[in-house]
């Protein structure tokens, strides 16, 4: 089992602690902060929440956490250490010597600095080239980017490490003060802060400027492919050609900063309070993952920008279908965008569940991808579904399914989803799917292949029946 250690243990820290632990790897964190263990355990139980409703199969059996004394304990026989201190190079430091006394030699160690250069970081080190910058984005459990610098061999195996836990690695090739990602965020704070300090603009009015509009362009194609659109079929040169010219006018004030003044710190924050103010953090940031799981899984429904890399992702993690009776065909969650008005799984999905459980059973026989390529397939000809209990956002469950019927082109199926906590049935259904040729849109008989496998199957199945 491997193990990650986590070295303070705040909001980012705590992020990186439930994006190691959610993904199988066992995590010690060290922090001297007396409510480190209370901190931690909010962002962990916002993790298990929403992490898994990314995916459609569960995630790996999660590893072992442990809070620890001190910072020798929590890096012995780690194979990574994430250092997560307060932006002190001084202490980071100091942080960084003791880790490189008590971890193993072949550990890596990645600073979550959002500012630092990884020269700066390495300074005195024993061992320096060990040390590099791995800047995640908060919430570290949901969103994959990791900005990475440093030498070119702990890049690369930092890669492999993070890409194993669902991560997006972007190695940055030459260091510079705060990287890639906050170098654009500071412009736009910069920006933000003197429309606020000219009363041109409110916290709340910025915001809506950004979540309204471009933010969601940015989401999915970032800032040049977006302008590559904008220029037309002329794409990104008549784009330069039409706008550049605009880089000239004084529209803005990046390069200057707004003193901030007691003043205008109270006018930020008194903005920002009657913005949101009446919701609570914790609240606010559930709402935030419940925001980005939906973008997120309607992303990865196209195959697009960080949906893909939860898509890639989730392949890794499959575990193949072992042959008992019943079939253990689905095991997930229940994701935010499943929900209806009432706030409970709405009736459609149960359909998507039991259809999702037909598939699985279809490639346990042999009718995959390349079997309904070559112009074969199940049809579902009809379904029954009782719904028993009420099924919420966040509920893990699983389904079991049993083949009834195994008989020339007929397959007849009967699923019972579950819930994971305590295997309470939450809905059942009863399936009958026919065998078609994809080119006459008519039954026919399934290959040699899937009728030996199926024939099998409903055999097992009706032996082991009750």
């Amino acid at each position: 089992m491997a193990k990650a250690a986590i070295i303070g243990g705040g909001v980012i820290g705590g992020g990186w602690a439930a994006r190691f632990l959610l993904m199988g790897w066992d995590v010690a964190v060290f922090d001297p902060d007396t409510e480190a263990e209370r901190k931690l355990g909010e962002v962990l139980a916002a993790a298990r929440h929403a992490l898994p409703m990314l995916y459609e199969r569960a995630l790996p059996p999660e590893g072992a956490l442990t809070m620890v004394a001190t910072l020798a304990e929590a890096v012995s026989g780690a194979d990574w250490v994430q250092e997560s201190v307060p932006e002190r190079l001084d202490l980071k430091h100091k942080v960084f010597a003791e880790i490189q006394s008590h971890a193993p030699e072949a550990a890596l160690i990645g600073s979550s600095t959002s500012g630092f250069k990884p020269s700066e970081l390495q300074e005195g080190a024993a061992k320096p080239e060990a040390i590099l910058v791995a800047h995640p984005f908060n919430p570290v459990y949901l969103l994959p980017l990791v900005e990475l610098v440093g030498a070119a061999d702990a890049v690369a195996r930092a890669d492999t490490v993070l890409r194993r836990v669902g991560m997006h690695p972007l190695p940055v090739a030459k260091e510079i003060d705060a990287h890639i990602a906050d170098r654009f965020l500071e412009a736009v704070w910069r920006e933000a802060l003197w429309l606020i300090r000219d009363g041109v603009a409110t916290t709340a009015e910025i915001d809506e400027a950004i979540r309204m509009g471009f933010g969601l362009r940015w989401a999915q194609m970032g800032l040049f492919e977006t302008y590559r659109i904008a220029g037309g079929e002329g794409g990104m040169a008549h784009f330069i050609e039409q706008f550049g010219p605009c880089l000239a006018w004084p529209w803005t004030k990046l390069m200057d900063v707004p003193e901030l003044t007691p003043e205008l710190i109270k006018m930020i924050a008194d903005q920002s309070d009657a913005q949101s103010g009446e919701r609570s953090i914790r609240e606010l940031e559930a709402l935030r993952d419940r925001n980005l799981v939906a973008i997120l899984r309607a992303l990865k429904g196209q195959g697009s920008a960080a949906g893909q890399v939860i898509a890639a992702h989730e392949e890794t993690i499959a575990i193949p279908m072992e042959d008992t009776v019943p079939l253990r065909t689905v095991m997930r969650s229940v994701p935010a965008d499943w929900a209806d008005y009432n706030g409970h799984m709405n009736e459609s999905r149960y359909g998507q569940v039991f259809s999702d459980a037909a598939d699985a059973v279809m490639i346990h026989i042999g009718a995959d991808a390349e079997y309904i390529a070559d112009g074969l397939s199940f049809f579902t000809v009809e379904t029954k579904i009782a719904y028993l209990l009420e099924t919420h956002v966040g509920e893990a469950f699983y389904v079991e399914t049993r083949v009834t019927l195994a008989e020339g082109k007929k397959l007849g199926l009967s699923h019972t989803m579950r819930r994971s906590s305590d295997h309470e049935p939450l809905a059942t259904c009863e399936q009958f799917l026919l065998h078609v040729s994809l080119e006459t849109r008519k039954s026919c008989a399934p290959s040699p292949d899937v009728t030996a496998r199926m024939e099998a199957l409903g055999q097992s199945h009706a032996e082991a029946a009750p």
